[in-house]
């Protein structure tokens, strides 16, 4: 049968064919043979050939790498010796960096056609790289600064004032206002950056909407995923440190602080004004209320509700949220006290 071909050229660049050294030479990684032979492109373990690169980075999944026909698998030191006979092991302490590099030896990003679309509207007032892609039906407003190498997809929309460095991309139908973002940001189609917070007096005739006079700040190499949105701030600003990734569907609050390298998963919803450190990580569905801080290091489990301040380092289960120890220790009490079945 045909090994099913991973990045297909309907959809996904390719190059290549690669050989061996190169390869290793990309994945951070020393070869088991001293055959130079040529590769023609990347795939699972499952359904690779033998023209094909793979990898394995968890154990559990110990048992394809038993059978797979991949010409070459990348591998920690430890799995070398699990590598079939016939295909060749590229050794590395990082398997999954080494693939994701090797991925894209095979697939690297597309480049952007410098130019403007005629049917993008751009105000005269706006500076747009010469070597910026601007896509049909873009509008880029007044003041706008747009860096070189970005790229603008189709019916995005880029508010007055907003500045982007070098090498962004914005997604189609994105749109951007009161944000600066610095070099290598990453919007993906559909987020909403910059609109108001949710910000409103209660007076006895009902509510009064209170000016939300911040901006957003994205910082280099951030990536706000599909339909997440970014409010404002309400007087400071919203910060997205350096590194992080926001899946889709999250939800950032107003004057929310994050550190550099965060990771915050699919429908997580945090707060207005709460601040967290680096290398903080969120699970899917979490969420925080307001004016909160969360220490360096922090891990919070999917669906769980943090009510209060968190110290760096901690894991963070349930809701409320609590320590992971404490949640495990309270589920194993009720499991004891709930009457056993026949």
């Amino acid at each position: 049968m045909q090994p099913a071909m991973t990045g297909h050229t309907r959809f996904f660049q390719r190059s290549g064919p690669h050989r061996l050294s190169a390869i290793a030479q990309a994945a951070g990684g020393a070869v088991s043979s001293d055959h130079d032979r040529e590769f023609e492109g990347v795939a699972p373990l499952q359904t690779a050939g033998p023209g094909q690169i793979s990898f394995l980075d968890n154990r559990r999944y110990a048992s394809l790498l038993d059978v797979t026909r991949a010409g070459a698998v990348i591998v920690h030191p430890n799995m070398q010796s699990r590598v079939p006979e016939g295909a060749v092991a590229i050794v590395t302490p990082e398997p999954y960096t080494g693939w994701a590099r090797v991925a894209k030896l095979f697939h690297p990003a597309p480049v952007g056609s410098p130019g403007i679309h005629p049917t993008a509207v751009i105000d005269e007032d706006a500076v747009v790289d010469p070597s910026a892609d601007i896509g049909p039906l873009c509008v880029i407003e007044a003041g706008v600064e747009i860096g070189p190498g970005c790229r603008i997809g189709p019916a995005a929309v880029i508010g007055s004032g907003v500045v982007l460095g070098r090498d962004c991309r914005i997604g189609s139908h994105a749109s951007i206002s009161h944000a600066l973002l610095g070099d290598r940001v990453y919007v993906y189609p559909g987020a909403r950056i910059g609109q108001e917070g949710f910000g409103f007096a209660v007076t006895k005739s009902g509510f009064l909407t209170v000016p939300q006079l911040g901006r957003v700040i994205l910082e280099d190499d951030v990536e706000v995923g599909a339909n997440s949105t970014v409010d404002r701030g309400s007087a400071g600003d919203t910060v997205i440190g350096v590194g992080s990734r926001l899946d889709n569907l999250v939800q950032i609050g107003h004057n929310v602080v994050l550190g550099r390298c965060c990771i915050i998963v699919a429908q997580v919803g945090i707060s207005g004004s709460t601040v967290l450190g680096d290398f903080v990580q969120v699970g899917g569905q979490a969420a925080m209320a307001g004016h909160l801080k969360i220490g360096d290091g922090v891990q919070i489990g999917a669906q769980a509700g943090v009510i209060s301040d968190v110290e760096p380092g901690a894991r963070m289960l349930g809701s409320p949220a609590q320590p992971s120890r404490e949640f495990f220790r309270q589920i194993a009490m009720l499991k004891k006290l709930l009457p056993k079945r026949d």
